[in-house]
C-alpha cells in the first residue's frame, strides 16, 4: 500500500515523436544511448538541387546543416479523415503532430473513442511562416479557389491544438501554447495544472516544429545562437552555438493515483513544475536571466517537496552559447545551493548536442529524454564535451557533464532528474521528474488469451500484423494477458478485423508470423453492430462436463449455474453442479440423459451461457429456442423469472419423464412427403429443415416405420431418446402442465423471439397463455419454419448458444441461408479436442470480426489488467504536399497542384454527360483534390463539410451565373442530383418533400422531420445508409397551420402519396418525425396500404416530451444546446443574453458542430425554427397512439439525461401489436444522428431495407 505522498504527481502514461534521424521514440533513444549526433550535412549539389542559389550555398558563413525529419510530405490523409487537398494545404506541422497524438493516445493504450473521461490538448507549433509563406501563399490560383480563411485555419498555430481534439473527438480543454523556445514544456506545465484542476482526466502536450524546405542551410552570425560549423557543444569551451532541427514530440498524461489504480504503464512522474518570466530585469528583451531561471527551478523543486540532492541529472536547455551556457549553469547552481553546498553530484546534458534545437518541440524533446532514462536506468551521454566553456566553474557547482552512457544507480530515494526549457522573451520552464513507482504485478487471467488487430485497409492490417509478431518475439518478460488486453481497451476498432487465440506469447507469435488458419482468422465485416440472435439448443446437445472449463474460469457463468442449481435444489432433490461436473472418478451420464435432469440442465448451461454473452455486451435482437430451448428465450425476454422458469422446467420434465417409453426416428422426407406414413399412432414431431423429419410414437410403431422406409429404399436414423417427445403419448400431461403454468405469472415478452409451435414470432397473447405451454410440448416443434424467419434477414449473426454445434448445422444447411449469413457456436462439441475458453474466445473473436461490439470493460471485470506499450498504428502515408512556385516571373501563371486518384466509393466512376456536369465536375476536383469525380460521387463521401459546401457552392454560382445555395447539397449531394436540381422548373422555395437521395425505382424512404421542422439532420443517415432507394425528407411547410399529429400526418401523407401513390410504404422520424411516421402509418393501414417498415429514431412516448420544450424560447435553446452540443450552459447564464443574443449563439454553435440546421441559416431561419419547435412539441404532447397492427423498428440512444426518459421505446411496446424491435446507437438523443454514430444507425437500418 502506497502512501498518500507516493501517490502526488503526474504519470506519463504515453509518449511519440518524430526527431532528427528517428521516426518513433525508440529510435531516438537507441541513437542517444549510442551517442548519435543526428544533424544531416549537405553537399552542395543536394542544396542547389533543392532550390537554394549556388552563390548561396557558396557563401562560406553558409552552413550546410539542419536537424532533418524523414518524410514530412507524407501524411494518411484517409485515416483522419483528410480529403486530399485538404491534406494538402494543412502545415505539416499540424500533420505530424496530429500522428503523434494518435500514436501518443496508443502508447498510453486509450481509445479516444470509448474513453469515458475528458481529453486535453495543450501545444504550441512553431511559425507558420514557412509552407505557407514558401509553397501555399504565393499559388494565387489556389487562394482564389480556397480564400485566405481556409488556409489560414490549415496553418496557423493557434489551430494545432482544436485540430487534434476535432479530428479525434476530444472534449476536454484544447490550449493552443506559444512561449516561443519553451513553448511545449509551458504546455506540458499548463497539462499538469488542468489535471488538478480537474479540468481533463488525460492530457496530451507537447509541440511541433517543422519549418521548410528542410533542405537548407543558415547563415552564421558571430554571437548569435546558431553554430558556425553545424555543431552543438553545450558547455564546452568550443562551443559556438546550436544548429537548427525540426522535431514533433507529445506526451500523455493523467493524475499519478488514477494511472495506478487503472493500470497504466508509467513511464516517469512529474513531481513539480513551475513557470516564470524574466520581467525586465535584463540585459534585453532577447537575454537569458540567472535571477529568472533560478526562481523557476526551486519553485519546481519547492513544489514537488524534494531536496536537491535527490536529483541525478539536469536536461538542460544547453544552447551551446558561450553566453547562455555559463547563465544557465549559474541558475541551476543558485537554486541548487539554498539548499545543499554539495558538488559534482548531478550529471547535465542536453539533447541538442545530438538533434540540434527543436525551437517550440524542445522542451517536451527533453521531458521525453529524461522519462525514458528513468525507464531504462540509463544516462546517455552529452556530445562534444571535451573540456569546459571557462566562464562556467563545475568544481564550484553541482554538477558535471555526463560524457559516456552509463547505469543509472538506485539511490535511498527515487531517481529524479529535472528538464529546463527557456523561451526568447523570458517564459522559464523547469519540471521535477522522478522514475514510475514499482509496478504489482497483475492478476492471474484465463487460460487462453484473445488478441484483436484491426485497421482502415487490409494491407496497413497485414502491416500491424507483422509489428505485433515482431514485438512478441523479441520483448522479454511479457504478460500475454496484459498484451491482449491492451489491443481490446487500448485501440479503436476499424473495419479490417483480425483475431487469433493463444495460451502463451510465443503461440501468438508463431501465429500471427505464420497466419496460422486454425488459430487466425480475419474479416472486414459491411455492417457494424449486425443483429444477433441466439439459438437455444434442445434435448440430445447435452453432454457429461459441458462447459466445465467455464465454470472453473468465468465468475460469471460460475455464478449462474450455482444460481440455478440452488433454485432447483427443491424440485429435483439433488445438487445439479454434481451430475453436470462430477468428479474424474465418478460418471453420471445415465443420470443426464435422464429428461427429468436433462431439460434444467440443458436450461442451467445456455441460461449462464447467455447472461456470459450479454455481459460482454451482446445482446439480442432476438431469440428461437428448439423445444426446451424456448423456455431459455422466454425467460430472457422477461416472460417469467428465472425462479419461475427453473420451476417450470423442472416440472415439464419430471412430468414427460413420467410417461410411458416411446422412440423418434429422423427421416430424410418433408412434412407433405412423411404424412402419408403416420397413421393413427405417430406424430410430426421435429421439422429440422424443410427435407428432413423427425417422427415420434410407440417403439412398437416406429420400427415399423422404419421397415416401411427401407422398404422403399429410404434411409432413416433411430435418436436416442427415452420418450416420444411431441406426441400424443404426451398428452396425459396436458392439463397437469397447464395447471402448473397457471401458478406463474406470465408477461408480454420484451424481447422478440420465434415460437416452435406456429414458425413465426411469439405473439404477446402467445405468451402470457398457458395453454401454450402445453401445446408446445404436445405439436410439432417447427424449427425449420423457425430459420425460414430468421434467414429473411440474412444480416442478422446466428449465435448458438448451448453445448455443440447441432442448431447451428441446422441453420447451415437450410436452403434460404444467404451465403454471408454468419453462424457461430459458444460451446465445443463432446469430440472436439478444443479447450471450452479457447472455444468461446475464438467466438468472441469471430463476432467482433462480423462487426459486434464488445464490452471489454466487462470482459475483464473480474480481472486486474495492466496496459502495456505496444506497437502503435502503421499509417499508410502518402504524399500530400503543394511545391513552392520557384523562380517562376511574377506574371507566370500558376499551375494547379496535382490531384490524387479517386477513393473507393460504392459506385463506380460515370463520366459527366453534360456542359453543366463538366462544370460541377471540375469545380468539385479543384475543391476536393480529386482526379476523375464521376456524376454519382456524393460529396460527403469524398471528405466535403459545410464550410467547403458553402465554399464550393459559391464557386459554382460564379461559374454557372445562377444561384446555388449550400442547403442544395443536402438535397442533392452528387454531381447529377445536383445538376437535375437546378435544371428543374420547380419554384424557388423548398417543398414539403426534399430528395435528400435520388435512387433507382424501389419505393423510397420517407423520413419525416424532427420537432425543428427541418430534414438536415438526416443528411449523414442518407450518406451511409448506402442504398439505392430514393430517400425523402418531409419538412415543414413555412406558414404551417396544423396543430395536430394526425392533421400533420395527413398533410404529409398527401405529399408522400404524391411520389408514392401505392405501397408498400416505407416511413421513419427521428424524434417528433417518429410520432408523425407512426400516426402516418396508422392512416395507410386503415386505407388498406402495406407499410413494408415502420422506424422510429429515438422517439419519446406519450407524456415523455420534456416540459421545457413548450415553454420560452431561452428554455429551447438550453434543451437543445445540452442535449446537441453537451455544452454546460445554465438556463440562468442564457437568459442573461438579449433575444437575439441567445438565438445568434446558438446559430454560431449549431453551425460550428455541423449539427441540427444548415450552413447558410440565418437569425430569420431560427426564429422559424424555435416556432416550428413549440408547435410540434404541444402536438406531440397531446397524442395519443392507438394499437398498431404492425411491427416497429425502434433505435434508442445509449446515452441518456435528465431531459430524456430512460426508457423511450416503452409507450410504443404497449401499441405495436406485433412486437417492437430495439437497437441501442451509441450518442444522445440527437448526437446519434451524427458520425460516427449515425454509421451504426445506418448499418442496423440498411439490413431492414434490403
Amino acid at each position: 500500500m502506497m502512501n498518500s505522498e507516493a501517490l502526488e504527481g503526474i504519470a506519463i502514461v504515453g509518449m511519440a515523436g518524430r526527431f532528427p534521424g528517428a521516426q518513433t521514440v525508440d529510435e531516438f533513444w537507441q541513437n542517444l544511448c549510442n551517442g548519435v549526433e543526428s544533424i544531416t550535412f549537405f553537399s552542395e549539389e543536394e542544396l542547389i538541387a533543392a532550390g537554394i542559389e549556388p552563390e548561396v550555398v557558396r557563401d562560406p558563413r553558409y552552413v550546410k546543416a539542419r536537424g532533418v525529419l524523414q518524410d514530412v510530405a507524407g501524411f494518411d490523409a484517409a485515416f483522419f479523415g483528410f480529403h486530399p487537398k485538404e491534406a494538402e494545404i494543412t502545415d505539416p506541422q499540424h500533420r505530424l503532430f496530429l500522428e503523434c497524438a494518435w500514436e501518443a493516445l496508443e502508447t498510453a493504450g486509450y481509445d479516444p473513442e470509448t474513453y469515458r473521461g475528458l481529453i486535453g490538448v495543450y501545444a504550441g507549433a512553431g511559425s507558420f511562416r514557412t509552407y505557407f509563406l514558401e509553397n501555399l501563399y504565393p499559388n494565387r490560383e489556389l487562394r482564389a479557389s480556397f480564400g485566405d480563411y481556409p488556409l489560414a485555419i490549415a496553418n496557423e498555430k493557434d489551430f494545432l491544438a482544436t485540430r487534434v481534439s476535432y479530428k479525434l473527438n476530444l472534449q476536454g480543454p484544447s490550449v493552443s501554447v506559444q512561449t516561443a523556445c519553451s513553448t511545449s514544456l509551458v504546455a506540458i506545465c499548463t497539462a499538469c495544472q488542468s489535471l488538478l484542476n480537474y479540468q481533463c482526466d488525460l492530457a496530451l502536450a507537447g509541440g511541433a516544429a517543422i519549418g521548410v524546405p528542410q533542405i537548407a542551410g543558415y547563415f552564421y552570425q558571430e554571437g548569435m545562437i546558431l553554430s558556425p560549423d553545424g555543431h552543438c557543444r553545450a558547455f564546452d569551451a568550443q562551443a559556438q552555438g546550436t544548429v537548427s532541427g525540426n522535431g514533433v514530440g507529445i506526451v500523455a498524461l493523467k493524475r499519478l493515483e488514477e494511472a495506478i489504480a487503472e493500470g497504466d504503464y508509467i513511464y516517469a512522474v512529474i513531481k513539480g513544475y513551475a513557470i516564470n518570466n524574466d520581467g525586465s530585469l535584463k540585459v534585453g528583451y532577447t537575454a537569458p536571466s540567472i535571477d529568472g531561471q533560478a526562481q523557476a527551478i526551486a519553485s519546481a523543486l519547492a513544489i514537488a517537496d524534494v531536496h536537491p540532492e535527490t536529483l541525478s541529472y539536469v536536461e538542460a536547455h544547453g544552447t551551446g552559447t558561450p553566453l547562455g551556457d555559463p547563465i544557465e549553469i549559474a541558475a541551476l547552481t543558485q537554486a541548487f545551493q539554498l539548499d545543499t553546498q554539495k558538488t559534482g553530484f548531478c550529471a547535465i546534458g542536453s539533447a541538442k548536442t545530438n538533434l540540434g534545437h527543436l525551437d517550440t518541440a524542445a522542451g517536451v524533446t527533453g521531458v521525453i529524454k529524461v522519462a525514458q532514462m528513468l525507464r531504462h536506468q540509463q544516462i546517455p551521454p552529452s556530445l562534444h564535451f571535451t573540456q569546459p566553456n571557462p566562464k562556467i566553474d563545475f568544481a564550484q557547482s553541482p554538477f558535471y557533464v555526463n560524457t559516456q552512457l552509463k547505469t543509472w544507480p538506485a539511490q535511498e530515494t527515487a531517481r529524479r532528474a529535472g528538464v529546463s526549457s527557456f523561451g526568447i522573451g523570458g517564459t522559464n520552464a523547469h519540471v521535477v521528474l522522478e522514475e514510475a513507482p514499482p509496478r504489482a504485478p497483475s492478476g492471474p487471467s484465463r487460460p487462453a488469451q484473445l488478441l484483436v488487430l484491426s485497421a482502415k485497409t487490409a494491407t496497413a492490417l497485414d502491416c500491424a500484423t507483422e509489428n505485433l509478431a515482431a514485438h512478441l518475439q523479441q520483448r522479454d518478460n511479457r504478460d500475454l494477458a496484459d498484451i491482449a488486453y491492451t489491443l481490446k481497451v487500448g485501440r479503436q476498432a476499424f473495419k479490417h478485423r483480425r483475431i487469433a487465440v493463444c495460451e502463451d506469447v510465443e503461440a501468438g507469435a508463431i501465429a500471427l508470423s505464420t497466419g496460422d488458419p486454425k488459430q487466425v482468422f480475419s474479416g472486414c465485416p459491411s455492417l457494424k453492430d449486425r443483429p444477433v440472435i441466439f439459438l437455444f439448443s434442445g434435448q440430445g446437445s447435452q453432454y457429461l462436463n459441458m462447459g466445465k472449463e467455464l465454470y472453473q474460469t468465468e465468475p460469471l457463468f460460475r455464478q449462474q449455474i450455482d444460481r440455478c442449481s440452488q433454485l432447483l435444489q427443491p424440485h429435483l432433490n439433488l445438487d445439479l453442479r454434481q451430475i453436470l461436473y462430477p468428479d474424474a472418478s465418478t460418471d453420471t451420464t445415465p443420470q443426464l440423459q435422464q429428461t427429468a435432469i436433462t431439460q434444467p440442465a440443458l436450461f442451467a448451461v445456455e441460461y449462464a451461457l447467455a447472461q456470459l454473452w450479454m455481459a460482454w455486451g451482446i445482446r439480442p435482437q432476438a431469440m428461437v429456442g428448439h423445444s426446451i430451448g424456448e423456455y431459455v428465450a422466454a425467460c430472457l425476454a422477461g416472460v417469467f423469472s428465472l425462479e419461475e422458469a427453473l420451476f417450470l422446467v423442472a416440472m415439464r420434465g419430471q412430468l414427460m419423464q413420467q410417461m410411458p417409453p416411446g422412440a423418434m426416428l429422423a427421416v430424410p422426407l418433408s412434412e407433405a412427403q412423411i404424412q402419408p406414413f403416420l397413421g393413427e399412432q405417430l406424430d410430426l414431431a421435429v421439422l429440422n429443415n424443410p427435407s428432413t423429419s423427425v417422427v415420434s410414437g410407440p417403439q412398437a410403431a416406429i420400427e415399423d416405420l422404419q421397415k416401411q422406409l427401407a422398404a422403399k429404399e429410404i434411409e432413416s436414423r433411430c435418436l436416442h431418446t427415452s420418450h416420444a417427445f411431441h406426441s400424443r403419448m404426451m398428452e396425459p400431461i396436458l392439463e397437469p402442465f397447464t395447471a402448473q403454468v397457471q401458478k406463474v405469472k406470465l408477461h408480454p415478452p420484451q424481447i422478440p423471439y420465434l415460437s416452435n409451435v406456429t414458425g413465426t414470432w411469439i405473439t404477446p397473447a402467445a405468451a402470457t397463455d398457458p395453454q401454450y405451454y402445453a401445446q408446445h410440448l404436445r405439436q410439432t416443434v417447427r424449427f425449420a419454419e423457425n430459420l425460414q424467419q430468421l434467414c429473411k434477414n440474412s444480416d442478422a449473426i446466428l449465435l448458438e448458444v448451448g453445448p455443440g454445434r447441432t442448431l447451428a448445422s441446422l441453420a447451415k444447411q437450410h436452403p434460404q441461408k444467404a451465403p454471408q449469413q454468419e453462424v457461430f457456436s459458444s460451446l465445443r462439441h463432446p469430440k472436439e479436442q478444443q479447450s471450452d475458453v479457447a472455444f468461446l474466445l475464438t467466438t468472441l473473436g469471430k463476432l467482433w470480426i462480423a462487426g459486434i461490439t464488445i464490452d471489454w470493460a466487462e470482459f475483464y471485470r473480474d480481472e486486474q489488467r495492466d496496459r502495456l506499450p505496444l506497437p502503435t498504428y502503421p499509417f499508410e502515408r502518402q504524399r500530400y504536399w503543394i511545391d513552392p512556385p520557384g523562380s517562376l516571373p511574377e506574371v507566370a501563371p500558376i499551375q494547379t497542384p496535382p490531384t490524387h486518384a479517386r477513393p473507393q466509393l460504392a459506385n463506380s466512376y460515370t463520366a459527366p454527360r453534360t456542359e453543366i456536369e463538366q462544370i460541377m465536375a471540375q469545380v468539385w476536383q479543384r475543391f476536393l483534390g480529386i482526379e476523375q469525380i464521376g456524376i454519382d460521387d456524393d460529396f460527403f463521401d469524398l471528405g466535403g463539410d459545410s464550410l467547403l459546401a458553402v465554399q464550393l457552392t459559391a464557386q459554382l454560382s460564379e461559374k454557372l451565373g445562377t444561384e446555388v445555395s449550400a442547403h442544395s447539397l443536402l438535397q442533392a449531394s452528387t454531381v447529377a442530383s445536383l445538376a437535375e436540381l437546378l435544371t428543374e422548373s420547380t419554384p424557388v422555395r423548398d417543398p414539403v418533400l426534399v430528395a435528400i437521395r435520388r435512387g433507382n425505382v424501389e419505393p423510397p424512404l420517407f423520413l419525416i422531420h424532427p420537432v425543428g421542422g427541418h430534414v438536415y439532420i438526416y443528411r449523414d443517415l442518407a450518406r451511409y445508409l448506402d442504398s439505392n432507394r430514393p430517400i425523402y425528407g418531409i419538412q415543414a411547410e413555412e406558414k404551417e397551420s396544423l396543430v395536430t399529429v394526425e392533421a400533420i400526418a395527413t398533410r404529409y401523407l398527401e405529399a408522400a402519396r404524391d411520389r408514392q401513390p401505392q405501397g408498400p410504404y416505407y416511413l421513419g422520424g427521428s424524434s417528433f418525425g417518429g410520432t408523425i411516421a407512426f400516426e402516418m402509418a396508422q392512416q395507410l393501414t386503415q386505407q388498406g396500404e402495406k407499410v413494408a417498415l415502420l422506424t422510429l429514431i429515438d422517439t419519446p412516448g406519450p407524456g415523455q416530451m420534456p416540459v421545457l420544450a413548450t415553454e420560452d424560447d431561452t428554455a429551447i435553446l438550453v434543451y437543445l444546446l445540452g442535449v446537441g452540443f453537451n455544452l454546460p450552459l445554465s438556463l440562468d447564464r442564457l437568459q442573461q443574453l438579449t433575444a437575439d443574443d441567445q438565438l445568434q449563439y446558438f446559430l454560431d454553435q449549431a453551425k460550428v458542430a455541423d449539427k441540427i440546421i444548415p450552413p447558410d441559416f440565418g437569425l430569420p431561419e431560427v426564429r422559424q425554427f424555435i416556432h416550428w419547435f413549440k408547435v410540434h412539441a404541444r402536438a406531440m404532447q397531446n397524442y395519443q397512439p392507438q394499437p398498431y397492427p404492425g411491427r416497429l423498428l425502434f433505435f434508442k440512444a445509449s446515452d441518456r439525461n435528465q431531459i430524456n426518459p430512460p426508457y423511450p421505446e416503452k409507450p410504443w411496446i404497449e401499441v405495436a401489436q406485433d412486437g417492437l424491435e430495439l437497437h441501442e446507437i451509441p450518442g444522445n438523443h440527437i448526437t446519434m444522428n451524427y458520425p460516427p454514430h449515425v454509421q451504426i444507425l445506418a448499418e442496423k437500418l440498411r439490413s431492414y431495407l434490403a
